[in-house]
């Protein structure tokens, strides 16, 4: 296993266990298979363990095997605050001490504003007296790092990152998102800033193995590396020198035992022009079922209106090169769930975004397409919902 640098210096192991999709049996966590896989990691040397309050059962299992097994200042706890449930100060206390009792611990090493979309969500945080909370349990020793877990365009992230002293961050990041979300722009930004910056779904949620099409499939097999799918997407990341732990929902002892090995002898700065040029055609492979070819240069933002042209079409091509349901959840995160909402309809047709584009889309056009795809009137209805929820003003 390989380690890199916290904030404190303190050393992480480059991967971490993701325990969101723990092994189930009947409905519930398989405790068992559970047990003999964190131990399994442990022993491969993996030290940081990534749960969050809304993880049905995952805190109270991870604490469970962590105290029985006596690994409780062995090994890295990451949480999260269900920021999203908080209405006032003492939902703060309420929320913590409960995910303490779980995990069977006294202090959480690294404990993460679960799911901000936008820097609404942390201003909201603000007016409740997070700051001064958080500066209270650091004191005590009760959280030792403090970060936010991110899911949303590249200039809320951005506005987020600076606002605050922030120990660490986590953003979904990996070569097929590496213009979307925080993107590597903000992976960078946070690297500048000497922010650590843990990766979650490096997989996408597994799509980058099992929905690969043949095409990409046979471009992996001609590269000469010898690299599984999920081998060339956990490389892409290591190699890169702003990104500190990468998550993985590991949840069968195989896939345990790979990416312990890939996280053993992968690199950083290693990548060849070769490497490089492969995972560029894989990603043409995945690219064919797209139905606008936007490549995420935003030569057309900023839109006088708002409208987020690139998050649109991103999520857009998703629901083809992945599933319908796959691409409205991303257009949700990205675009419908941020304070300054920027649908496709708030645009006038103005036309000055095709005057920059360099791929001449006809964006006018495809903008009504797509809003058509991304917004049937049930889910227009739901995300209505949850912008009510989500936004409301604070007790």
């Amino acid at each position: 296993m390989q380690y890199r640098l916290d904030k404190k210096g303190n050393s992480v192991s480059i991967l971490g266990f993701g325990c969101m999709r723990f092994p189930r049996k009947g409905g519930n966590i398989d405790m068992e298979e559970t047990e003999r896989e964190i131990l399994r990691a442990f022993e491969h040397g993996v030290n940081y363990y990534d749960t969050a309050y809304i993880y049905g059962g995952s805190e109270a299992a991870l604490g469970e095997i962590v105290s029985r097994n006596n690994l409780r200042e062995k090994i890295n706890i990451a949480t999260k605050l269900p920021q999203y449930l908080v209405r006032n100060t003492a939902a703060l206390d309420k929320y913590f001490y409960e995910q303490l009792s779980r995990l069977k611990t006294n202090y959480v090493d690294f404990y993460l504003m679960h799911h901000l979309t936008d820097i609404a969500m942390w201003e909201k945080l603000k007016k409740v007296g997070i700051k001064d909370w958080i500066e209270s349990k650091k004191k005590s020793g009760e959280i030792k790092n403090i970060g936010f877990s991110y899911h949303g365009n590249t200039k809320g992230f951005l506005e987020i990152l600076n606002d605050y002293d922030w120990d660490m961050c986590q953003v979904q990041y990996n070569y097929y998102d590496e213009v979307s979300q925080a993107g590597r722009e903000g992976v960078e930004a946070a690297r500048a800033k000497g922010i650590p910056v843990v990766i979650m779904e490096p997989l996408r949620g597994g799509k980058l193995v099992n929905m690969l099409p043949e095409s990409a499939k046979k471009v992996i097999r001609e590269s000469g590396r010898n690299w599984t799918p999920a081998e060339w997407s956990f490389r892409w990341l290591y190699n890169q020198a702003a990104v500190t732990v990468v998550l993985s929902g590991m949840n069968s002892m195989e896939m345990l035992e790979e990416n312990c090995r890939t996280a053993s002898d992968a690199g950083e700065g290693v990548f060849t022009k070769e490497d490089f040029e492969t995972i560029e055609k894989i990603k043409s492979s995945i690219n064919e079922a797209e139905k606008v070819g936007c490549t995420g240069c935003r030569y057309c933002m900023p839109c006088p209106q708002g409208v987020d042209i690139p998050g649109i079409f991103r999520s857009y091509n998703t629901m083809y090169t992945e599933t319908k349901w796959e691409g409205r959840k991303q257009f949700a995160q990205t675009v419908g769930l941020t304070k300054n909402p920027s649908f496709a309809s708030q645009c006038i047709e103005c036309g000055k975004c095709e005057m920059h584009c360099p791929q001449s889309i006809p964006i006018r056009a495809k903008l009504k397409e797509a809003d058509r795809a991304l917004r049937p009137l049930p889910f227009k209805i739901g995300i209505n919902i949850a912008r009510r929820f989500m936004f409301r003003k604070p007790k």
